[in-house]
């Protein structure tokens, strides 16, 4: 189980090595708190999406698999989707269009084809978590930075004195893009060096 959240979080962290779900990451990692949201939506669809299909996995007829997993996997979307509306309407509305693609997000289509449909329920919830550990961890990375240079915030509260001019650029798509390529470098860079000791 260790290995398993270890893996999933660092060794095969899905955004800064495995590259998968840039879209929803350079969107709404401009601040704290819309990372932390976005994350954990992901993390409990991939872990209820990766329950689901481990569970069907052998009702499910080969031909029409795919198609089965996007349902499943809308059906945990919509439900989180009505949950956040419900009782987190300002993140709702932060997010807007991002919660709903999560239906398309390529990690949880990944792991429920490449890992769930081949493995226990457990080993699947166990994956899903550490993928969404992973994928959470990696926005709030990246929030954190984009935050506290592009506002001169953290969690919404200033963190810099007055005169502080933030970098507004953070805030825009290049920040995003800027940031990720530094984030992403560093884990290889720290990555590679571990495999040379």
């Amino acid at each position: 189980m260790v290995s398993q959240l270890k893996n999933g979080i660092i060794k095969q962290n899905p955004v800064l090595v495995l590259l998968l779900g840039m879209c929803p990451v350079l969107a709404v990692s401009t601040s704290v708190f819309n990372g932390l949201g976005m994350g954990l939506c992901a993390t409990f669809v991939l872990i209820f999406s990766n329950v689901a299909v481990s569970l069907l996995r052998k009702l499910i007829p080969e031909n029409i698999r795919i198609a089965a997993y996007i349902v499943i996997i809308a059906t945990f979307v919509t439900v989180a989707d009505l949950l956040l509306q419900a009782y987190l309407p300002e993140l709702s509305k932060s997010l807007g269009l991002f919660i709903p693609l999560i239906v398309v997000n390529c990690i949880i289509l990944a792991r429920a084809e490449a890992f769930a449909s081949k493995n226990t329920v457990a080993a699947s919830a166990i994956d899903g978590l550490s993928m969404g550990l992973g994928f959470t961890a990696a926005l709030l990375t990246m929030s954190v930075i984009r935050e506290i240079l592009g506002s001169g915030t953290l969690m919404g509260r200033d963190i810099f004195p007055a005169g502080f001019q933030p970098a507004l650029l953070m805030a825009l798509a290049p920040g995003g893009f800027i940031t990720l390529g530094i984030i992403i470098a560093a884990v290889q860079w720290f990555s590679n060096r571990g495999n040379a000791r």
